[in-house]
């Protein structure tokens, strides 16, 4: 019962009968005219729904349910959560800060189970509920257009109830909600000073041309002209957020933005295709017929992903994934969906589930294409995303549950949502979570006290935020100093195939003035080993530079008998508000012919860090859990553990650390050949 397919291929969008000419339907950048969209818009079905479904379309899903058990426990979810919220009071215009948004999407997901529920089951109480949670978003003064993200998404929510239950609405409330969507919503760029958002390169141009092409499209018998003037303004603009798809398919702002951008993305090319036959060429940009494997990518063994810039490492569903996969018939990008979806669907059907959390799951019941069962894994072991920030996968399988997965990120601080994470990695082994990113600080909490969270400025608020700056994220620091917010880090060599697939980042832009040359090298060895190489040059002799790593794994406490082979530990902890020169030189181990070892235990398993370079070496595990300052989060069950060392006379340092996981049978240790990076390549 899929609908979706490439441009020009569905003979149900054929017949909706756009006569674009194939080339200007197909080619990217979309180079329709606004009289060829008016065109489109006028030959446009009548009849609704008409964004993402077709009639014909609901009735092929209640009829796939039957022989799908997996599609029949999500329907059944859909309704079991439509109808928790009949006794839920409507949205109401509360403000959190600046931001609407959470109102905004908690009405998406109301909006969506109840129309949907309503085609699932034909219980009219689900009408009835949805026109009360519309007509309430409708009456809000308006829908804080300072924020137009909150325009965007109540826009897309009120279009998508108005469509869907087009037939079953009164004629007075429909003209109320229609009167919202064109007026706090559509025409809001055309008749206000609302419109910086246009241009945007960011998720904000995803998610606003998105929601404002889904009021557009609901509405254009009413409004061919908005609704021309709209799509266009989209065809013209999301352009610009697109370009971060190229060339293979990664997104700057990490996984997390990844899921919202693109979601609004795929909601715009659906639309798009199902009311005007033709997405203009959008589906048609670089790199995004590869995003739909992006979130698989970038998720590690422990089910975490590896969470760069703003954002969480949880995973949640996203329904977007099975759009991808059936459009270019890739169901190994569905590795891990399922099980998420099973788990989302038993959290739906519990009263307390979040507001607003996986507002876009009904859209799933409508791109399950048939045939998307469990395939061969053809993405790669090893990958690199380049474009504007670059980042690097490399993991040992993708079928052992005990597979190494390391993530190392280049790029710039002053990116879209970026942090100052330049050379920082994530780690997973035997299956949990080692290297840890701590995410996003909170943004109203920051914007409640008067900061300034938005500038990437060097002197910006942003980089007093613990989360934020690289003395939160596992890469280097110099003297106590910040990275350089301008400053750009590059991925030099990236190997993929052989025993000795790694990544090499040149990081001396990011800390220029600190040092003359910064390099970091990762490597997965065949072991399963992770080895981490960092070559310093042009330092001030005297400088002090750490290397840390965050990690909920424990150390092992001074006194405890370490395992076979290993002497007894005595680790050195400093609470939050020291850093590691507030203490002597003394190293924490007595150093042997091995270099000195770590290790971690955590839900059962372990990891051995090893100094190999510099000598003497000395850990030191910072507390990370205590907030900084009062305006830094906490960050439960964390710690760094570091070490440092002076820079000689020469100005020359080289770290280098071998992280073994417990499960490892046979250490490369001893017969490794600890090259420079110059010559990791050969």
């Amino acid at each position: 019962m899929n609908r979706i397919g490439t441009c020009g291929r569905l003979a149900a969008l054929i017949m909706a009968g756009c006569t674009l000419a194939s080339e200007a339907r197909c080619a990217y950048p979309p180079g329709a005219s606004l009289d060829d969209v008016r065109q489109c818009i006028a030959k446009a079905p009548q009849a609704h729904p008409r964004l993402l479904v077709a009639p014909s379309d609901l009735e092929a899903l209640r009829e796939s349910l039957a022989a799908d058990p997996f599609r029949r426990a999500l329907a059944d979810g859909v309704v079991k959560q439509a109808e928790l919220l009949r006794d839920a009071a409507p949205v109401a215009r509360k403000l959190q800060g600046r931001r609407l948004l959470g109102v905004s999407r908690t009405c998406v997901k109301r909006v969506l189970t109840l129309a949907m529920a309503w085609h699932l089951s034909g219980d009219r109480r689900h009408v009835d509920r949805c026109k009360q949670e519309m007509v309430a978003a409708a009456r809000f003064s308006d829908w804080n257009p300072s924020h137009f993200l909150d325009v965007a998404e109540m826009t897309f929510a009120l279009a998508i109830g108005y469509d869907w239950l087009y037939g079953q609405l009164d004629d007075e409330s429909r003209a109320e909600i229609r009167d919202a969507i064109v007026h706090k919503g559509v025409a809001l760029p055309w008749e206000t000073r609302h419109r910086g958002w246009i241009r945007a390169r960011n998720n904000w141009g995803q998610v606003c041309h998105g929601g404002l092409t889904a009021g557009a499209l609901a509405v254009l018998e009413d409004e061919p002209e908005l609704a021309a003037k709209t799509v266009h303004n989209a065809l013209q603009n999301v352009t610009r957020s697109m370009a971060a798809f190229a060339p293979e398919g990664g997104y700057p702002e990490g996984p997390g933005y990844w899921a919202y951008g693109t979601s609004y993305n795929v909601l715009l090319i659906a639309m798009l295709e199902s009311a005007l036959a033709t997405d203009f060429g959008l589906s048609a940009a670089p790199g995004f017929d590869k995003t739909g494997r992006f979130l698989a990518l970038a998720t590690g063994p422990s089910g975490l992903t590896f969470n760069y810039a703003d954002g969480g490492a949880g995973r949640s569903p996203e329904p977007v994934l099975w759009w991808f996969a059936a459009r270019w018939n890739r169901p190994d990008w569905l590795l891990g969906e399922r099980e998420q979806l099973r788990e989302a669907v038993a959290k739906r059907n519990r009263a307390d589930a979040a507001a607003s959390s996986g507002r876009l799951l009904p859209l799933a019941l409508l791109w399950m294409g048939d045939g998307l069962e469990p395939a061969e894994i053809r993405m790669p072991l090893n990958w690199s995303s380049g474009g504007e920030v670059p980042v690097t996968i490399h993991r040992s399988s993708w079928t052992d549950p005990r597979a190494t997965f390391v993530g190392v990120k280049g790029g710039s601080p002053s990116g879209p949502h970026g942090q100052m994470d330049i050379g920082s990695f994530v780690l997973d082994c035997d299956g949990v979570r080692w290297a840890v990113d701590l995410g996003a600080e909170g943004y109203h909490g920051i914007e409640s006290r008067g900061m300034n969270l938005w500038s990437s400025a060097q002197g910006s608020d942003r980089w007093k935020i613990f989360r934020q700056s690289n003395h939160g994220h596992n890469t280097l620091v110099i003297d106590g100093q910040l990275q350089r917010a301008s400053g750009h880090g590059n991925v030099v060599d990236f190997s993929s195939g052989g025993t000795f697939p790694h990544t090499v980042v040149d990081l001396r832009d990011v800390y220029k003035g600190q040092v003359e040359k910064a390099v970091r090298g990762v490597a997965l060895l065949a072991s399963r080993e992770v080895l981490i190489r960092d070559e310093l040059r042009g330092l001030k002799p005297g400088s002090r530079v750490r290397w840390g790593m965050i990690t909920p794994g424990e150390p092992q406490d001074s006194g405890e008998t370490a395992e076979k082979g290993d002497r007894h530990r005595n680790i050195w902890y400093l609470s939050s508000s020291q850093t590691t020169t507030d203490c002597g030189a003394s190293p924490l181990f007595q150093q042997d012919s091995d270099g000195a070892a770590l290790q971690l235990r955590q839900q059962g398993a372990s990891l051995t860090l090893r100094i190999l370079s510099p000598q003497p070496p000395a850990w030191q595990v910072i507390d990370t859990a205590k907030p900084r300052n009062e305006w830094d989060s906490p960050n439960p069950q964390t710690r760094m553990v570091a070490f440092e060392s002076v820079a000689p006379a020469s100005g020359e340092l080289t770290f280098v650390v071998l992280a073994t996981p417990g499960s490892c049978e046979e250490s490369l240790q001893s017969k490794l050949e600890l090259r420079p990076l110059d010559d990791w390549h050969r």
